[in-house]
Protein backbone atom coordinates (compact mmCIF):
# COMPACT_ATOMS: atom_id res chain seq x y z
CA UNK A 1 0.00 0.00 0.00
CA UNK A 2 1.53 3.61 -0.97
CA UNK A 3 2.42 5.90 1.83
CA UNK A 4 0.16 9.19 1.98
CA UNK A 5 1.85 11.07 4.47
CA UNK A 6 5.30 11.53 3.30
CA UNK A 7 7.68 14.54 4.94
CA UNK A 8 10.41 15.72 3.28
CA UNK A 9 14.31 17.28 4.72
CA UNK A 10 16.47 18.24 2.78
CA UNK A 11 20.10 20.02 2.65
CA UNK A 12 20.67 23.45 2.13
CA UNK A 13 21.98 23.39 -1.22
CA UNK A 14 20.61 24.87 -4.08
CA UNK A 15 19.83 21.25 -5.53
CA UNK A 16 18.12 20.01 -2.92
CA UNK A 17 16.40 22.83 -2.05
CA UNK A 18 15.20 22.78 -5.51
CA UNK A 19 14.34 19.50 -5.52
CA UNK A 20 12.43 19.72 -2.43
CA UNK A 21 10.00 22.90 -3.59
CA UNK A 22 9.19 20.76 -6.75
CA UNK A 23 7.96 17.50 -4.61
CA UNK A 24 6.39 19.48 -2.18
CA UNK A 25 3.89 21.30 -4.56
CA UNK A 26 3.16 17.39 -6.56
CA UNK A 27 3.14 15.56 -3.07
CA UNK A 28 2.65 17.51 0.06
CA UNK A 29 4.47 17.86 3.19
CA UNK A 30 3.10 15.82 5.79
CA UNK A 31 4.16 16.59 9.88
CA UNK A 32 7.51 14.53 9.84
CA UNK A 33 6.34 13.61 13.71
CA UNK A 34 3.28 11.65 12.28
CA UNK A 35 4.61 10.72 8.73
CA UNK A 36 4.28 7.36 7.75
CA UNK A 37 8.01 8.10 5.49
CA UNK A 38 10.57 10.69 5.38
CA UNK A 39 12.20 11.36 2.06
CA UNK A 40 15.55 12.85 2.23
CA UNK A 41 16.98 14.81 -0.28
CA UNK A 42 20.75 15.55 -0.10
CA UNK A 43 23.76 13.14 0.27
CA UNK A 44 25.17 10.56 2.80
CA UNK A 45 25.59 13.68 5.30
CA UNK A 46 21.97 14.94 5.42
CA UNK A 47 21.07 10.75 5.69
CA UNK A 48 23.17 10.53 8.79
CA UNK A 49 21.71 14.65 9.99
CA UNK A 50 17.91 12.85 8.81
CA UNK A 51 18.01 9.41 11.11
CA UNK A 52 19.80 10.95 13.79
CA UNK A 53 16.59 14.03 14.13
CA UNK A 54 14.55 10.86 14.32
CA UNK A 55 15.59 8.88 16.85
CA UNK A 56 12.74 9.31 18.84
CA UNK A 57 10.28 7.44 16.60
CA UNK A 58 12.51 5.87 13.74
CA UNK A 59 10.32 5.93 11.20
CA UNK A 60 11.36 4.80 7.45
CA UNK A 61 13.31 7.13 5.36
CA UNK A 62 14.25 7.03 2.21
CA UNK A 63 17.21 8.95 0.51
CA UNK A 64 17.02 10.53 -3.01
CA UNK A 65 20.94 11.88 -4.08
CA UNK A 66 20.51 15.56 -4.60
CA UNK A 67 24.31 15.82 -2.89
CA UNK A 68 27.45 14.52 -3.23
CA UNK A 69 28.58 10.87 -1.93
CA UNK A 70 25.05 9.15 -2.43
CA UNK A 71 26.15 5.75 -0.97
CA UNK A 72 22.90 5.37 1.39
CA UNK A 73 21.01 7.27 -1.63
CA UNK A 74 18.23 6.13 -4.26
CA UNK A 75 18.67 8.06 -7.69
CA UNK A 76 16.56 11.04 -7.86
CA UNK A 77 13.66 11.25 -9.90
CA UNK A 78 9.93 12.72 -9.25
CA UNK A 79 7.49 10.53 -10.89
CA UNK A 80 5.23 8.23 -8.86
CA UNK A 81 7.07 8.70 -5.78
CA UNK A 82 3.85 6.96 -3.43
CA UNK A 83 4.94 3.67 -5.56
CA UNK A 84 8.42 3.93 -5.64
CA UNK A 85 8.22 3.92 -1.20
CA UNK A 86 5.74 1.06 -1.71
CA UNK A 87 8.03 -1.36 -3.03
CA UNK A 88 11.69 -0.06 -1.78
CA UNK A 89 12.96 -2.73 0.56
CA UNK A 90 13.79 -1.98 4.27
CA UNK A 91 17.19 -2.02 5.84
CA UNK A 92 17.47 -2.21 9.43
CA UNK A 93 20.73 -0.48 10.85
CA UNK A 94 21.54 -0.77 14.62
CA UNK A 95 23.72 2.50 15.48
CA UNK A 96 26.82 2.41 17.99
CA UNK A 97 26.86 3.64 21.11
CA UNK A 98 30.11 5.83 22.28
CA UNK A 99 30.44 6.41 25.82
CA UNK A 100 33.62 8.81 26.42
CA UNK A 101 35.62 10.29 29.20
CA UNK A 102 37.54 13.13 29.05
CA UNK A 103 40.16 15.03 31.07
CA UNK A 104 37.92 16.60 33.39
CA UNK A 105 36.01 13.19 34.64
CA UNK A 106 32.81 14.09 32.13
CA UNK A 107 31.31 11.47 30.33
CA UNK A 108 29.35 12.14 27.14
CA UNK A 109 27.02 9.37 25.34
CA UNK A 110 26.64 10.07 21.63
CA UNK A 111 25.22 7.29 18.49
CA UNK A 112 27.00 6.61 15.16
CA UNK A 113 25.26 5.25 11.85
CA UNK A 114 28.81 4.96 10.35
CA UNK A 115 31.54 5.07 12.56
CA UNK A 116 33.21 5.89 16.22
CA UNK A 117 36.68 7.25 15.82
CA UNK A 118 39.65 8.23 17.53
CA UNK A 119 42.18 11.01 16.22
CA UNK A 120 44.89 12.76 17.06
CA UNK A 121 45.05 16.08 17.93
CA UNK A 122 48.27 17.43 17.45
CA UNK A 123 51.12 16.60 15.45
CA UNK A 124 52.06 13.68 17.89
CA UNK A 125 50.77 10.19 17.37
CA UNK A 126 48.28 8.49 19.33
CA UNK A 127 49.31 5.55 22.22
CA UNK A 128 45.87 3.71 22.45
CA UNK A 129 45.14 0.55 24.67
CA UNK A 130 42.75 -1.80 22.93
CA UNK A 131 40.44 -3.68 24.93
CA UNK A 132 37.58 -6.38 23.47
CA UNK A 133 35.03 -7.15 26.02
CA UNK A 134 37.42 -6.61 28.97
CA UNK A 135 40.72 -7.82 27.86
CA UNK A 136 43.54 -6.09 26.83
CA UNK A 137 44.21 -7.34 23.04
CA UNK A 138 46.73 -4.99 22.26
CA UNK A 139 48.62 -2.90 25.28
CA UNK A 140 50.18 -0.65 22.69
CA UNK A 141 49.17 1.18 18.89
CA UNK A 142 50.84 4.17 18.29
CA UNK A 143 49.22 6.03 15.49
CA UNK A 144 47.17 8.51 14.12
CA UNK A 145 43.89 7.44 15.14
CA UNK A 146 41.37 3.84 14.57
CA UNK A 147 37.42 3.69 14.22
CA UNK A 148 34.84 0.99 15.01
CA UNK A 149 32.58 0.10 11.52
CA UNK A 150 29.03 -0.92 10.88
CA UNK A 151 28.41 -2.71 8.27
CA UNK A 152 26.67 0.24 6.91
CA UNK A 153 29.39 2.63 7.48
CA UNK A 154 32.71 0.04 6.51
CA UNK A 155 32.51 1.54 2.92
CA UNK A 156 32.96 4.89 3.97
CA UNK A 157 35.80 5.96 6.14
CA UNK A 158 36.57 2.77 7.25
CA UNK A 159 37.51 1.78 3.61
CA UNK A 160 39.68 4.41 3.13
CA UNK A 161 41.66 3.75 6.06
CA UNK A 162 42.18 0.63 4.51
CA UNK A 163 39.61 -1.32 6.55
CA UNK A 164 37.74 -4.33 5.86
CA UNK A 165 34.12 -4.46 3.41
CA UNK A 166 31.27 -5.57 5.51
CA UNK A 167 28.36 -7.42 3.91
CA UNK A 168 24.83 -5.90 5.90
CA UNK A 169 23.78 -9.04 7.18
CA UNK A 170 26.92 -10.56 8.83
CA UNK A 171 25.99 -9.18 12.18
CA UNK A 172 30.02 -8.14 12.61
CA UNK A 173 31.87 -4.52 13.19
CA UNK A 174 35.28 -3.82 11.99
CA UNK A 175 37.91 -2.35 14.16
CA UNK A 176 40.30 -0.80 11.70
CA UNK A 177 43.62 1.29 12.18
CA UNK A 178 44.27 4.83 10.93
CA UNK A 179 48.19 5.34 10.06
CA UNK A 180 49.72 2.89 12.76
CA UNK A 181 53.22 3.33 13.25
CA UNK A 182 53.50 0.57 16.18
CA UNK A 183 52.59 -2.49 15.34
CA UNK A 184 53.18 -1.78 11.50
CA UNK A 185 51.73 -5.24 10.21
CA UNK A 186 48.38 -4.81 12.86
CA UNK A 187 45.82 -4.27 10.03
CA UNK A 188 42.81 -4.41 12.40
CA UNK A 189 40.19 -7.03 13.13
CA UNK A 190 36.57 -7.95 12.47
CA UNK A 191 34.36 -8.35 15.77
CA UNK A 192 31.27 -9.73 16.17
CA UNK A 193 28.53 -7.45 16.73
CA UNK A 194 27.79 -8.06 20.38
CA UNK A 195 31.75 -7.46 21.46
CA UNK A 196 32.55 -4.04 23.33
CA UNK A 197 35.41 -2.06 22.17
CA UNK A 198 37.39 0.17 24.57
CA UNK A 199 40.43 2.13 24.19
CA UNK A 200 42.52 3.92 26.57
CA UNK A 201 44.04 7.22 25.50
CA UNK A 202 47.90 6.73 26.92
CA UNK A 203 49.78 9.84 27.32
CA UNK A 204 46.74 11.42 26.72
CA UNK A 205 48.48 14.80 28.07
CA UNK A 206 51.04 14.76 25.41
CA UNK A 207 49.28 13.21 23.16
CA UNK A 208 45.43 14.47 22.80
CA UNK A 209 43.00 12.41 21.36
CA UNK A 210 39.62 13.40 20.12
CA UNK A 211 36.79 10.93 19.87
CA UNK A 212 33.80 11.31 17.02
CA UNK A 213 30.60 9.66 16.50
CA UNK A 214 29.11 10.28 12.82
CA UNK A 215 29.59 14.16 13.70
CA UNK A 216 29.50 14.09 16.96
CA UNK A 217 33.02 15.11 18.51
CA UNK A 218 34.22 15.21 22.08
CA UNK A 219 37.68 16.49 22.94
CA UNK A 220 40.47 15.19 25.42
CA UNK A 221 39.06 11.89 25.23
CA UNK A 222 40.85 9.63 28.34
CA UNK A 223 38.44 6.32 27.37
CA UNK A 224 36.13 5.49 24.58
CA UNK A 225 33.55 2.38 24.77
CA UNK A 226 31.97 1.15 21.88
CA UNK A 227 29.03 -1.31 21.28
CA UNK A 228 26.08 -1.79 19.17
CA UNK A 229 23.03 -0.62 20.36
CA UNK A 230 20.37 -3.41 19.62
CA UNK A 231 17.60 -1.64 21.42
CA UNK A 232 17.67 0.98 18.52
CA UNK A 233 16.22 0.20 14.99
CA UNK A 234 16.98 2.05 12.33
CA UNK A 235 14.71 1.99 8.90
CA UNK A 236 16.03 3.01 6.14
CA UNK A 237 14.46 2.42 2.39
CA UNK A 238 16.12 1.08 -0.88
CA UNK A 239 15.03 0.59 -4.53
CA UNK A 240 14.67 -3.00 -4.99
CA UNK A 241 17.42 -3.07 -7.39
CA UNK A 242 19.94 -0.64 -6.01
CA UNK A 243 19.48 -2.41 -2.45
CA UNK A 244 21.95 -1.64 0.42
CA UNK A 245 23.21 -5.36 -0.05
CA UNK A 246 23.76 -5.34 -3.54
CA UNK A 247 25.80 -1.94 -3.36
CA UNK A 248 28.33 -2.91 -0.41
CA UNK A 249 28.28 -6.50 -2.71
CA UNK A 250 29.44 -4.04 -5.53
CA UNK A 251 32.03 -1.92 -3.51
CA UNK A 252 33.97 -4.95 -3.33
CA UNK A 253 34.60 -5.66 -6.81
CA UNK A 254 35.18 -1.75 -7.86
CA UNK A 255 39.14 -1.47 -10.04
Amino acid sequence: MSPTRIAFAAADTQPAQEALARLVARYGNANADTAEVIVALGGDGLMLETLHAHLDRCPPIYGMHRGSVGFLMNDYTEDDLPERLAQAHPVVLHPLRMITRDGAGEVFEALAVNEVSLLRSTRQAAKLTISIDGKVRLPELICDGALVSTSAGSTAYNLSAHGPILPIEANVLALTPISAFRPRRWRGAILPHTAEVRFDILEADKRPVNAVADYTEVVNARSVTVREDRGISLNVLFDPEHNLSERILQEQFQP
